[in-house]
């Protein structure tokens, strides 16, 4: 039964932490999301980030209620699914692992779905608002990255160097 629970807790909080780190992104790099995107993203994480503000305002035009609305979201979620009486201050770096695994994770993805909207349909309606999201970390990669026969190879590039990020952050931890 208490798998049952860690699944759940665990979907809900991927989903939830997910969303306020997109609303971080789109707001840390000024992109304009779609209406829908906005409309899905605000209303499932307003009630979070409303009273977070009052206690952390955004400074130097990043949301900090939303990054740290997420982490509390992880650390909340690590709390349930860890009940075999780990400390706290297990639970916290546990948490801490977590946290930027999903930030790495999210990146991860959105490259993955921009490549998928670049071969199946690269005038999506979502398309541009992923491309947006992605140009911080592709376009320093484009600089050293050079094309090959016409193929940017930046977007194998930047999941290649995410995904050594994710061995060396469970490396630090102590995971791998």
């Amino acid at each position: 039964m208490l798998s049952i629970l860690q699944l759940i807790v665990d979907a809900i909080a991927t989903v939830l932490g997910g969303v306020l780190l997109l609303r971080f992104w789109m707001q840390a790099i000024r992109v304009r999301p779609p209406a829908s995107v906005a409309q899905f993203t605000f209303t499932l994480s307003d009630w979070l980030v409303r009273p977070l503000r009052r206690l952390v305002p955004g400074v130097g035009g990043y949301d900090w209620a939303s990054l740290i609305g997420a982490f509390l979201v992880v650390f909340l979620a690590s709390s349930v699914l860890f009940l075999s009486g780990l400390s706290g201050t297990t639970v916290f770096l546990m948490a801490l692992y977590r946290f930027l695994s999903w930030i790495l994770y999210g990146f991860m993805a959105l490259l993955v779905v921009e490549a998928i909207f670049s071969w199946v349909n690269p005038h999506a309606p979502l398309a541009p608002l992923v491309r947006a999201l992605n140009d911080p970390l592709l376009r320093p990669l484009r600089k050293v990255v050079p094309l090959l026969g016409g193929l940017d190879l930046s977007m194998l590039v930047a999941l290649i160097l995410l995904q050594i990020a994710h061995l060396l952050l469970g490396m630090a931890f102590g995971f791998r």
